[in-house]
């Protein structure tokens, strides 16, 4: 067994540390939280119960950033202190404990390093995520239910409160459709890697003859509104219906018109909302998940423009971007990052981590300053 260079290790992951530390802007994250807890502590805070939120919820944020930061910092410092008293007492349970320390330490900057990247003017919003079947018929219904469950279990993992604002079942198994937020900092950065075609190859268990069946799914990811957004949509360009909600199979669960389905009449989004008990409240969720899409719509003509005049009109995403094979063999590769894994039911589990830190790291590749 090779012996590590613990010196050499310990300069390397000090190095990665100082341009993490730089990218960060420790003083500019001082002074934020500074400014925020100054407003925190105004005596009228509460008097807008949802502006309120806003600052406690950046405050802790940025507060958790820092001691995630100082943490790994004086974790570098007690590696140092640990390597130096094992080799001078001759411990090799000591050393044995530092070999996982560093190696711990290594993947702590690695995810670090990831936030990073997540720099976008939207990346550090909330996220609202939509899953929709696509070619395959009940195949392609009972994948997209399997990406649901996928991503609600990499919430989960997260420690993340996924909140599912509509869910559109489809007759056999599986959904048409489903939409659920995920209210944390940096949530849209990181799912937004997560958005395109999606596609599940395996034998079909909806096929008499075992047949090997092909089908899609796309992911729609768009940030969270916030109420400093300005995107103002006038009523004459609203076109609301209610109807009431239902469960699987069209089995009825509510006896009044509570569900609420909205269309943006220039751009034909079409929103629907059934999970909250009221109109008024499903008329609410279903408003500001419209104007989250045509905040990433207006967003994206913009970044069109702007290509469109440098010249540069390659598509970012390609129609297809992961695989799942579950037959002939299991293996789930993403077609932009080339990272694949060969566990295809620990992904289907809420394994992404992986993928998504791939993804981000990928897209950084492909941004290019604006000219």
């Amino acid at each position: 067994m090779a012996h590590t260079d613990f010196p050499a290790e310990i300069r390397a992951l000090r190095a990665t540390y100082a341009s993490i530390e730089e990218v960060s802007d420790v003083a500019q994250m001082k002074a934020d939280i500074a400014m925020l807890s100054e407003e925190a502590g105004a005596p009228d805070l509460w008097d807008n119960p949802a502006a309120a939120q806003a600052v406690t919820s950046k405050l802790s944020h940025r507060q958790s950033e820092l001691e995630r930061l100082q943490k790994i910092s004086t974790r570098i410092d007690d590696l140092e202190v640990l390597v130096e008293l094992a080799e001078l007492e001759d411990d090799a349970d000591s050393l044995a404990e530092a070999e996982l320390e560093l190696a711990s330490i290594t993947k702590a900057l690695a995810d670090l390093e990831v936030v990073t990247l997540l720099n976008g003017e939207f990346d550090a919003r909330g996220a609202v995520v939509t899953i929709r079947s696509g070619a395959g018929g009940v195949d392609a219904a009972d994948f997209a239910e399997m990406l649901l469950r996928m991503y609600i279990r990499w919430a989960e993992k997260r420690g993340y409160k996924a909140q599912i604002m509509d869910t559109s079942y489809a007759e056999e198994a599986g959904i048409k459709s489903a939409t659920f937020e995920i209210d944390e900092p940096y949530a849209f950065g990181t799912l937004s890697v997560e958005a395109g075609t999606h596609r599940l190859v395996r034998i079909s268990p909806f096929d008499n003859q075992g047949r090997r069946q092909t089908s899609f799914a796309a992911v729609e990811v768009v940030p969270l509104i916030e109420s400093t957004d300005s995107i103002e949509i006038p009523e004459s360009e609203i076109r609301v219906d209610v109807f009431r909600s239902s469960g699987p199979g069209g089995q009825s669960v509510n006896t009044t018109d509570s569900a609420v389905r909205m269309t943006h009449i220039p751009t034909g989004t079409v929103v629907s909302m059934q999970n909250e008990k009221s109109q008024i409240q499903n008329r609410a969720a279903a408003l500001r998940v419209l104007q989250s899409r045509l905040l990433l719509l207006k967003k994206a003509e913009e970044d069109a423009k702007k290509k469109e005049l440098a010249g540069d009109v390659k598509a970012s995403w390609g129609d297809q971007m992961r695989s799942y094979v579950l037959n002939p063999f299991q293996m789930v590769k993403d077609l932009r990052t080339n990272h694949e894994v060969g566990n295809a039911q620990a992904v289907l589990d809420g394994e992404l981590d992986d993928f998504i830190d791939a993804g981000i790291r990928w897209r950084a590749t492909q941004r290019r300053p604006e000219k």
